[in-house]
């Protein structure tokens, strides 16, 4: 599916992170995956996504620091990121850079 918009799905649960990534695939887009923030860093580095859905918890570095480290690099600042999270206030989703914040229970 070369020249399809790359979506980076970072989730530590492995189930979660596979149902995500085959319903974007089932979509038609190209879907690259980590299971933790320092491995999304760098895959953000090496290859930039379109779009990222982002756990709000994750091992080494959360989620909210991922977040943050992207919205606060010119290179990445303009990406797209979609938080995954539990219930939070919606001022606490845009602290980190987020426009939009999915929620789970």
């Amino acid at each position: 599916m070369a020249g399809e918009p790359l979506v980076l799905v970072v989730e530590d649960e492995p189930a979660q992170r596979e149902v995500l990534a085959y319903n974007i695939r089932a979509e038609g887009y190209e879907v690259v995956t980590a299971e933790a923030g320092d491995e999304a860093l760098v895959i953000v580095r090496e290859t930039p996504p379109d779009v990222i859905i982002l756990d709000w918890m994750l091992p080494n570095v959360s989620g909210i620091e991922v977040c943050r480290q992207l919205k606060m690099s010119g290179d990445t600042a303009r990406i797209p990121v979609i938080l995954s999270c539990p219930p939070v206030p919606r001022r606490r989703t845009r602290s980190v850079g987020s426009r939009r914040a999915r929620t789970t229970t």
